[in-house]
């Protein structure tokens, strides 16, 4: 996460009546332009594509992962270089991030069918329509299925988590997705103001290092399962998630289309499960009291 992901702001706060002047560390909140430039040489191409609002830093990985989860790019290799626009554009700005392909790749700009403005909590508000936001996965036709985690491991993901949030530590204002291995073992963490946001960020990292299908991983949401995010993890090949907060009746449902185990209020020893319970493998229980 960048430096200047946090800001330090005068407040007043007041305990039990009293009151004491200090200083509290906020998250920054920021729009962030993504543009794509595509086409020949001769006939190269720039156009806007979204604005976010954002938590500076991991710009790059959260270009590349939400042009990937919105189906506008395949792979990496279709990216030829990400880089702000105080230095490739004309202008200076830093909040304007552009995303070259290569010349052989032509950009699936039939999924970009939306708003030009998203906020930091809501990723598909500008959506035109369900079926546009309804992208599917080449991934989840072809993958191998043996991926399972046990109640002891999940149970524990939540405290790995919290050890590796260090800006919400400082702000408690942001968002976390995490890609750990079935053993619980961290893999990827990234914080955003927005949960959507934090997830691109997270898949545009494994992107990078060429991790994706992640069908041998497990997400772990730091607040509630939306429909955005279980979308998100259906284009890279996620068959496991588990949300700290509760689902929304189309997450719920798009998990079940897609055969993704959806753990939610994931909680101490407690969680529920509502779709695709074999890859979580609960321990047998067997009563004392019945011997």
């Amino acid at each position: 996460m960048a430096a200047n992901a946090v800001l330090q702001i005068p407040v007043t706060r007041v305990t039990d009546g009293a009151s004491e002047e200090l200083n509290d560390a906020i998250a920054i909140e920021e729009p962030l332009e993504i543009r794509l430039e595509y086409g020949p040489a001769a006939e190269r191409k720039v156009q806007n594509i979204s604005v976010t609002m954002r938590t500076p830093g991991n710009d790059a990985e959260l270009a590349a992962g939400f042009l990937f989860t919105e189906g506008i790019i395949k792979n990496a290799s279709d990216i030829q270089q990400v880089t702000h626009c105080f230095i490739a554009c004309a202008e200076n700005r830093e909040n304007v991030i552009q995303v070259s392909l290569a010349e052989s790749i032509t950009p699936h700009l039939q999924n970009t069918e939306r708003n030009f403005y998203t906020t930091s909590s809501c990723g598909v508000c500008g959506k035109g329509s369900i079926n546009a936001i309804r992208t599917v996965s080449h991934y989840n036709a072809e993958l191998t299925d043996d991926n399972a985690i046990n109640t002891e491991a999940l149970t524990a993901l939540p405290d790995i988590l919290r050890q590796h949030q260090k800006v919400f530590a400082d702000t408690g204002g942001l968002h976390a997705s995490a890609l750990l291995n079935p053993a619980g073992e961290l893999l990827i963490v990234r914080e955003d103001v927005g949960r959507h946001n934090a997830l691109d960020k997270l898949i545009g990292a494994a992107i990078n290092q060429n991790m994706l299908p992640l069908n041998k991983a497990v997400l772990l949401l730091s607040g509630r399962a939306s429909f955005e995010l279980v979308q998100k993890a259906a284009m890279a090949g996620i068959n496991i998630i588990a949300a700290v907060g509760a689902p929304s009746s189309l997450a719920v449902q798009l998990a079940q289309e897609f055969n993704i185990t959806l753990a939610g209020f994931l909680r101490g020893q407690r969680f529920n499960i509502y779709t695709a319970p074999q890859r979580i493998l609960i321990p047998s229980y067997e009563n004392p009291d019945q011997k």
